[in-house]
């Protein structure tokens, strides 16, 4: 039997709209509105400036560890803009931008990174899975919804995030395969930022590029500039339409990087130089944008400061409100399953007996429980 080349029906292609100076290939250009692109430019910029309060938050003890998502703001607000409400959203923890565009409230999202239960509770009616830093779980969520998507008909489609070290996992891997095989509404975005906190993506995978992962279960892959807020709309615009026509997921590679720490408990000059990080500082997403909205004349300067006037206003109240949130302890016993089982049943009794000062841990009746009983 002779020896042959075996013909892929799937592809990898790259694409770049925007680059670093803002110029736009206008033959690529999606179509988007005035009003498209101040909304766009704004959720960047509240997210960009969410973060940098976070850390200092952080910094002075008064939030939990906080993973910055400083220059990856595209890769995660590009697919939030280019889906509808109706439609799915998985995101792992570095997907702020796509998470306040979608909705959620940012002291919600503050409390979340307090330790508080309720930063992992979605609005009513809100298709979002909350923050979750299980490495590439989101993937195997992400399937599972998208298959509940299919059998209930319709054209809705889940988005799932992940980084470049969770295609390491096999999460990745069996939500991949189980996505394409039953050609599920699926669209999954690496957010690859060079860097599995200390591990660098030449070490994570020998693949040229992480999108053709997408070849070996018979799916599209496309690899975008993930700071090119253009390009990942307009990949993910065209995901979201195949996947509604019945066409079956699509893997995107967006290509950014990881400007600050891992987390605030990593220390990056332990594994990366200083110079390593220089080359992508011109190529920040937020920057870029800016240059080509004032450009087309969108946005001018007087515009962008009262923008950020009122996006200080806006963090500061939901600083206020995070921090005024009285908890309610027992609550964490209510999210675990649907309805309690006994065995929870007999662990909340025993906490609440703790609580109101029962040292041996024995309920003594239904008390009320306030914030101020554990101080």
């Amino acid at each position: 039997m002779p020896r042959k080349k075996i013909t892929l029906d799937n592809t990898i292609d790259s694409l770049s709209i925007l680059d670093e100076k803002g110029k736009v290939d206008k033959k690529l250009e999606p179509k988007l509105s005035k009003d498209d692109l101040l909304k766009l430019f704004r959720a960047m910029t509240l997210a960009r400036r969410y973060d940098e309060r976070m850390l200092k938050l952080q910094r002075q003890g008064r939030i939990g560890t906080y993973g910055p998502a400083l220059g990856q703001e595209a890769a995660s607000l590009g697919p939030a803009f280019a889906i509808e409400e109706s439609d799915w959203y998985v995101p792992s923890f570095r997907e702020p931008a796509g998470m306040l565009y979608r909705g959620w409230p940012m002291a919600r999202l503050m409390l979340w990174w307090g330790g508080n239960e309720i930063g992992a509770t979605p609005l009513a009616k809100m298709n979002d899975m909350p923050i979750s830093v299980p490495v590439a779980s989101q993937i195997q969520y992400g399937a599972g919804i998208a298959w509940g998507l299919k059998l209930d008909g319709g054209d809705r489609v889940a988005v799932a995030f992940v980084g470049d070290g969770g295609t390491s996992e096999g999460d990745f891997h069996e939500g991949l395969n189980c996505a394409a095989t039953f050609g599920l509404p699926l669209v999954v975005v690496i957010q690859n930022n060079h860097w599995a906190i200390s591990l660098p993506r030449h070490k994570q995978s020998a693949s040229k590029t992480l999108a053709q992962k997408a070849i070996a279960y018979g799916i599209d892959g496309i690899q975008t500039d993930g700071n090119d807020i253009l390009a990942m709309v307009e990949a993910t615009r065209e995901a979201v339409e195949k996947a509604r026509k019945g066409g079956g997921p699509t893997l995107i590679e967006a290509v950014t990087y990881r400007m600050g720490v891992h987390t605030t408990a990593d220390d990056p000059t332990k594994y990366r130089k200083d110079e390593e990080v220089e080359p992508w500082k011109p190529k920040d997403p937020l920057v870029r944008f800016w240059k080509y909205i004032s450009d087309k004349g969108v946005l001018d300067e007087a515009g962008r400061e009262k923008m950020e006037a009122e996006i200080t206003d806006e963090i500061a109240e939901a600083v206020q409100a995070s921090e005024s949130y009285e908890p309610n302890l027992m609550e964490p016993f209510d999210h675990c399953f649907a309805e309690r089982t006994p065995a929870l049943e007999q662990q909340r009794a025993q906490f609440e007996a703790y609580l109101n000062g029962n040292g041996n841990g024995k309920a003594s009746g239904s008390a009320s429980v306030s914030h101020s009983a554990v101080h």
